[in-house]
């Protein structure tokens, strides 16, 4: 089975460095941020299970950078500070946070709501054992991985593109509005307007063209947008 991959945004190298060797000896994978200024994307390309993420960092602090990394992933987002202020907490739960751990903490602690997260999210306690997925022939959106599957091909999604591949997939071979598309795409930290969504969807044809996959997305002029499925992948 796969261990559980967690990323670190922690400025002070010696807690992380701490914290990443307790991590290790219960069997994750770890990983901890090298570039203050690359925080999300060096958290595409690690893919983690759970991220642990101070406030105060060089550049932008803890609340951007959540911001940003919930444009891109569900994972349990757990915030690690000095700060102990009830509008520091409030402020990290309201940016996407999904936890609050106060320093100088017990690492038992964190260990303990490291696992109660990742139960919730991936184990036992998940609302739903079965993971969400659209499957037309060959193609298969996992949802929660935000991951297309066409055959050997393993396509990485960020957040907007999932949901439009989620809708346009779940409907075909039926037309999805432009407003629906937007409806589904607007979320509390980002405006969404059509140029967001031109941008997206450009995305996706891409993705869907690099990885050699030939459905393709039609547009429906006045009406909105269709998922097509090329004959040898359905």
């Amino acid at each position: 089975m796969e261990n559980h991959r967690i990323f670190i945004v922690e400025d002070d190298k010696k807690i992380a460095q701490l914290l990443a060797d307790t991590l290790r000896k219960y069997q994750y994978d770890v990983a901890i941020v090298a570039d203050f200024d690359q925080v999300t994307a060096e958290s595409l390309a690690f893919n983690p299970h759970l991220i642990l993420l101070d406030i105060n960092l060089p550049s932008y602090d803890g609340y951007y950078w959540c911001r940003q990394l919930r444009q891109h992933t569900m994972c349990p987002i757990l915030f690690i500070s000095a700060r102990s202020g009830d509008m520091d907490q409030v402020f990290a739960l309201e940016n996407g946070g999904d936890d609050f751990i106060t320093k100088p903490f017990h690492y038992e602690i964190v260990l303990a709501k490291i696992r109660s997260h990742l139960r919730r999210t991936f184990g036992e306690y998940a609302p739903n054992q079965s993971e969400r997925t659209v499957k037309i022939g060959a193609l298969h959106l996992y949802i929660e991985r935000m991951e297309l599957h066409i055959r050997e091909n393993n396509v990485p999604l960020q957040k907007k593109e999932c949901v439009i591949l989620e809708l346009l997939m779940d409907a075909a071979p039926k037309v999805v509005s432009r407003e629906k598309l937007l409806e589904e795409l607007w979320d509390d930290q980002s405006f969404v307007d059509e140029n967001t969504l031109n941008v997206n969807m450009t995305r996706v044809r891409k993705k869907l063209a690099d990885y050699a996959i030939k459905s393709s997305i039609e547009t429906v002029r006045g009406a909105g947008y269709r998922f097509i499925v090329a004959p040898e992948e359905s």
